[in-house]
């Protein structure tokens, strides 16, 4: 199963997006919920991948590109798809095709109630900084660096 670039707003993106979204509804609150809606994940600021089961997306990854830094947003693997290393290579790879672009920093933000997702990053050598960005320290935010 290849990482493929998505240029379209397909159904079964939104599908997968909504399935992210309602995951994060259950662990945070609206206010501590810092999704980027599809529209903005296929524009200009931003390069969105996804993994396919033939032609259903059954994980994904973005990458938004700033001055200094990408931001990589919205890591989701479906929850019948975890256990199969999605996760790692999406990441492996938003942080290979970060470099491709020329820049040696990756962000990103997530929640302290995720603690598969900050093993994941902890493993691959991210580490713990302060909010970023426009973000606001939050109680239930993690904000994490790899240089």
């Amino acid at each position: 199963m290849d990482i493929e670039r998505q240029t379209l707003a397909t159904s079964d993106l939104r599908d997968l997006l909504g399935a992210s979204d309602a995951y994060m509804a259950r662990l945070y609150p609206a206010e501590s919920n810092h999704l980027v809606n599809i529209d903005s994940l296929l524009g200009r600021d931003f390069e969105f991948y996804a993994v396919k089961d033939g032609e259903m997306p059954v994980a994904c990854v973005a990458i938004r590109l700033c001055d200094r830094y990408t931001e990589l947003k919205r890591l989701f693997v479906k929850p019948e798809w975890r256990g199969r290393r999605l996760g790692k290579r999406l990441l492996s790879f938003a942080i290979d095709r970060s470099r491709e672009l020329g820049l040696s920093v990756v962000r990103l933000e997530t929640g302290i109630h995720q603690p598969e997702a900050t093993a994941l990053f902890e493993s691959l050598g991210f580490r713990r900084i302060g909010p970023f960005g426009s973000y606001q320290e939050d109680p239930l935010s993690l904000f994490y660096e790899l240089s």
